[in-house]
């Protein structure tokens, strides 16, 4: 099976695809009360685990919001624009960077114990982690995007309340907050316009 092309002759994501995850996506502010199963978040996890990130760290953690008294601690922390559209979504994910991740680094490389000296410096291991899972936070949504749900992603919080209320140990440090769903009326926003390639992209 050959990829479609586009006008220059480069391989591209179909049509379909191309809409779903990148131009007609877009970040929901009103869902349906449709539930947002744990097999589905699963499916997520199955496509957005497969992503790059140095060396394999895999730092990103999520926190399903599923309690009312939990997702009431949450809401307390949100921006006031985006209490009302977090109290309704039928499901609200917490990502986080676990600065912890060198925990794991032997299942990921069992027959490599040198690895972990590599992040023995507390900073190195701090950079990796909110690097790492910054671009997991990217897969993340297009993950959900992927699964046919709508995602609203959020950084507007107050990161320090959101840490003592769901990382308290400090190992873990919220990075994006996620609403997630079937998007509802007027979920979306009209679209902002986007930097053209020639105020991006530059060769040196």
């Amino acid at each position: 099976m050959t990829n479609p092309q586009d006008d220059t002759g480069h391989a591209v994501l179909d049509g379909a695809a191309g809409d779903l995850l990148f131009r007609a996506a877009r970040t929901a502010s009103t869902f349906t009360d449709e539930p947002v199963g744990d097999e589905q978040v699963r499916a997520i996890h199955e496509l957005v685990k497969w992503g790059p990130t140095s060396m394999n760290v895999q730092p990103l953690r999520v926190v399903l919001v599923r309690t009312p008294e939990a997702r009431q601690r949450l809401v307390d922390q949100l921006m006031p624009g985006n209490k009302d559209k977090t109290s309704r979504a039928p499901l609200v994910a917490v990502l986080a960077a676990d600065h912890g991740f060198d925990e794991h680094l032997p299942v990921v490389f069992p027959n490599a114990p040198w690895v972990g000296a590599l992040f023995a410096d507390q900073a190195v291991r701090d950079r990796t982690a909110e690097f790492n899972a910054g671009i997991q936070v990217g897969y993340f949504i297009l993950g959900v995007r992927a699964v046919g749900l709508a995602a609203g992603p959020m950084s507007g919080f107050d990161a320090d309340g959101i840490n003592r209320e769901f990382f308290p140990d400090g190992r873990h440090r919220v990075l994006a907050v996620v609403n997630i769903g079937r998007p509802g009326p007027d979920a979306w926003r009209e679209r902002l316009p986007r930097l053209a390639y020639e105020q991006v992209v530059t060769s040196v």
